[in-house]
């Protein structure tokens, strides 16, 4: 699945994505920032009937509120200042693949509920556009954060939760699968030593030990 380990979390870790892989059902990914959820969700993707089609990727905390909408749904001509064009969202643009959507939980509200539409629909309308748009992509999560909690505390949608949190994949942080470790530095510096000219071409096992 273009990941290392060998570890028991990690071989749970890809025992889901065999089953998950060739199913198009949305998949949530927890783990913390940093555990390689993008690599999950492209590992779903690239192993299923949709790795001929497109993979896009957004996070959704790194997007303005104002322009998460236009990101996700496309906008028309004249919808708002600055868009001089048309242009197709990111929904449409992976018709027939996958939108990978990072950091859900810092999703505004008001973008749960028009993204919950989608979702129960299959259609997307545009900034400024009364036509909807029949979309077929399978939507994959993550987040580093505790939604069931969230949901709680009402910062975030229950009926989306649910909606997004059809099978659950937990991505092990490196302090859980430290046999690992080893094997990612290997890994690193057979793939930079040579781009740096460097004669460096093993570790010792105190480096190992250190490292772990």
């Amino acid at each position: 699945f273009g990941m290392v380990g060998v570890s028991p979390p990690m071989q749970e870790v890809f025992a889901l994505l065999e089953r998950l892989a060739p199913v198009s059902v949305s998949v949530l990914i927890e783990g913390e920032t940093g555990t390689g959820k993008e690599l999950v969700a492209r590992a779903l993707h690239e192993q299923g009937p949709r790795k001929d089609a497109c993979f896009l990727a957004e996070n959704c905390a790194a997007v303005p509120a104002n322009l998460l909408e236009s990101e996700l749904f496309g906008h028309v001509k004249g919808a708002f200042t600055g868009a001089v064009g048309s242009r197709d969202g990111h929904f449409v643009a992976a018709h027939g693949g996958t939108l990978f959507l990072d950091e859900i939980g810092d999703m505004p509200m008001e973008m749960q509920a028009k993204l919950l539409r989608v979702l129960e629909s299959g259609e997307v309308r545009p900034v400024g556009s009364n036509q909807a748009r029949t979309v077929d992509v399978r939507v994959v999560a993550a987040t580093n954060r505790d939604l069931a909690a969230m949901c709680k505390e009402r910062t975030f949608r229950e009926d989306l939760y649910f909606r997004l949190d059809v099978v659950r994949l937990i991505v092990p942080p490196l302090r859980e699968r430290k046999m690992d470790i080893p094997l990612l530095a290997e890994h690193f510096l057979a793939l930079y030593a040579p781009m740096h000219n460097s004669t460096v071409s093993d570790l010792t096992d105190g480096a190992k030990m250190l490292m772990q």
